[in-house]
């Protein structure tokens, strides 16, 4: 008597098919019955006529493909019910394709022996051509899903937020103010700008560097903190200093376009006059104003959200190298005497260049820029590392030293060609380590590829997770693997009382068990943990008023992607709750 379970294998792991009624026929199947199974597929099988077994599709083979997350916050790595309707697509036009070619058909006189070969030459085959079918209808969703992605992001990040935010009030703030001096200067009405528009050109440069220097931003947030972070401070006074300590990115390009327009002027003014000054001078104003120009377009937002790589290497050496013009400038102009047509460094044996720098504010702003610049680039060490992945989705990196809660820090491969930024990790002991989620190139390669040595800076840098130090009520809530920027909260103690809400997809099987227990060990009464794998999509934004509401929080600071941040700032806002999350310059 026939066997109801036979075995097979694929790829030397053996599993039962068994046969189950609705796939079992004495007689070969009407083309009704057919019909009625769209799912089914039949292989031919030559001369063989009498069918009696029907495999269906769905039983045999199911492959379940997650697609890279887009952002390193999403709240899912993968859509499941678009991904199976896409695969469902594809695989029901490759067995409309397998039906053309005839029917699997098994002789009831032939040996099981027979009927286990068949199968086992047939099923590699079919899932080799499944898979190539799956892979194909993925890249295609991907690759779509990445361009609508893209463009919609960068909305979210340049419009959606808001025409009036207090970054694009900083940016025309600043703009406004250099017009008007440019005006004066112009009409006349205000000489000392029209005697020194390169002054005021380097003094923009040098607001512009403070807006983006570690060291500078580091003292500020600290300053906030220790002057604002009180019982006795309004609240709407602390948000106020959160919004514009977010958003000083708005200061740094208002100045940097305002840098341009007063070199333009200088060079207007001097080209003018050019009987009291050198072709020298006037060719490195010109090679410092086309620096400044590529380097001012390579920070476009459309360029920098679509080509980050070279954004940050054009603005890293147009930099470099307009600073050094810079110092060149000033040298020239300091050192040029227009009587003599020449340069005067050395008088009566004195030094007399020397004696004059000091004298100029240029010079003295030039030193502060420099200075600025290098003392981060100081900092540079090459630090062995532990770089563990608990899944293909994200890799923890981990470095020796305790850190602060609420700091930042980068890494790289090259450090003149790359850097990343991470939140730290740390329980302000022995060590401290980061988050990286799978999302591009080079957090892919970590995965990979995992480093025992990397770049790092050893000035960690602030943001807006810092300024938790300030309140002392306040909800965080991240996704994905945003976390990273908040939990160094739950290791440490601080001044704030905090509550948390995590909302993701896999938590230990994607962030493993080491992530996973630091959120539990914090006093499960202060958090959320959302496992959308088990509990499905919330609606993060409903999830985090009713929390801020429950404990009654000052404040909410929300990491997620773009349009999660947006949603849930924007809901709490509406609903009476101060809220922040990251912006598109932050």
């Amino acid at each position: 008597m026939e066997s109801p379970v036979r075995f097979s294998s694929c790829r030397g792991v053996p599993f039962e098919i068994k046969r189950q009624r609705p796939h079992v026929a004495d007689h070969a199947p009407s083309s009704t019955a057919a019909a009625d199974d769209e799912r089914s597929f039949r292989w031919y099988s030559g001369g063989l006529t009498t069918s009696k077994v029907i495999v269906s599709a769905p039983t045999l083979l199911r492959r379940s493909v997650n697609r890279p997350s887009s952002h390193f916050c999403d709240l899912e790595l993968t859509d499941s019910e678009e991904e199976d309707h896409d695969h469902e697509e594809e695989f029901d036009l490759f067995m409309e394709r397998m039906e053309e070619g005839g029917e699997l058909v098994e002789e009831e006189e032939e040996a099981a022996g027979d009927i286990n070969k068949k199968e086992a030459a047939v099923l590699p085959m079919l899932q080799a051509a499944a898979a190539a079918a799956s892979k194909r209808t993925q890249q295609q969703s991907t690759s779509s899903s990445k361009r609508t992605q893209k463009s919609s992001r960068l909305w979210i990040m340049l419009i959606d937020q808001g025409l009036f935010t207090i970054y694009k009030r900083l940016f025309f703030i600043c703009l406004t103010l250099n017009i008007i001096g440019l005006v004066l200067a112009a009409t006349g009405h205000f000489s000392y700008a029209r005697n020194r528009p390169a002054l005021f050109s380097i003094a923009n440069i040098l607001a512009l560097t403070l807006c983006r220097s570690e060291l500078f931003l580091r003292v500020v947030f600290w300053l906030v903190v220790v002057l604002f972070g009180r019982p006795w401070v309004p609240l709407t006074v602390k948000n106020f200093t959160t919004s514009i300590l977010q958003s000083v990115g708005g200061i740094h390009s208002g100045c940097g376009i305002s840098s341009l327009a007063w070199l333009v002027y200088a060079l207007v003014l001097t080209l003018k006059d050019r009987d009291n000054t050198s072709t020298a001078i006037i060719a490195v104003a010109s090679a410092i104003l086309a620096l400044i120009c590529l380097s001012t377009l390579a920070a476009f937002p459309l360029v920098r959200h679509l080509h980050h790589n070279v954004f940050e290497r054009i603005h890293r050496f147009a930099g470099w190298a307009a600073l050094a013009l810079l110092w060149a400038f000033v040298i020239l102009t300091v050192s040029y005497d227009p009587t003599t047509k020449s340069y005067i460094i050395i008088s009566d044996g004195n030094l007399l260049l020397g004696s004059r720098l000091i004298k100029q504010q240029e010079f003295w702003f030039t030193v502060v820029v420099t200075a600025l610049i290098i003392i981060p680039w100081a900092t540079v060490r090459r630090v062995p590392v532990k770089v563990s992945a608990p899944s293909n989705h994200a890799s923890i990196v981990k470095f020796e030293g305790g850190v602060d809660a609420g700091m930042l820090g980068r890494i790289s491969p090259s450090p003149l060609s790359e850097w990343h930024a991470f939140g730290i990790i740390s329980d302000g002991k022995s060590e401290h380590m980061m988050l990286a989620g799978a999302v591009g190139d080079y957090t892919k390669s970590l995965i990979a590829n995992p480093p025992s040595q990397l770049w790092v800076r050893k000035m960690h840098f602030v943001g807006l997770p810092y300024l938790v130090h300030m309140y002392e009520r306040i909800l965080l809530v991240a996704t994905g693997s945003g976390i990273c920027v908040f939990l160094s909260f739950l290791l440490q103690p601080t001044r704030a009382e905090v509550y948390f809400i995590w909302v993701t997809k896999g938590i230990e099987q994607n962030f493993g068990s080491e992530i996973k227990q630091m959120v539990e060990k914090y006093p499960q009464e202060r958090v959320i943990m959302h496992d959308t794998a088990i509990l499905g999509r919330p609606d993060v934004s409903k999830m985090s008023i009713d929390a801020a509401r429950k404990w009654g929080v000052q404040v909410v600071f929300v990491t997620s992607n773009p349009e999660g941040s947006r949603d849930v700032v924007t809901a709490c806002k509406a609903a009476g709750i101060p809220a922040f999350g990251p912006i598109w310059d932050s």
